[in-house]
């Protein structure tokens, strides 16, 4: 008998696959991007933490609305 996994699975076996790999660059100096400015280095510092703010502003808002949702109504 064969095992079909659903997307959700394989979703969730993708994203513990990307978080050892990022648990496994923690081995390293921990410094994924160096903001010094060399070679266009800066600017991408700069790239990935508005992306980073981006997604925490809208995980926020996000939880917040999903609260709102679920919150009986008056």
């Amino acid at each position: 008998m064969t095992r079909t996994f659903g997307p959700w699975m394989r979703a969730a076996r993708l994203a513990a696959l990307a978080t050892l790999a990022v648990l496994a660059t923690g081995c390293t100096n921990g410094q994924l991007v160096d903001a010094g400015g060399e070679r266009g280095a800066g600017g991408l510092a700069f790239v990935l933490l508005a992306l980073f703010f981006w997604i925490f502003i809208g995980a926020i808002f996000y939880m917040d609305r999903v609260r709102k949702r679920r919150a009986p109504e008056e």
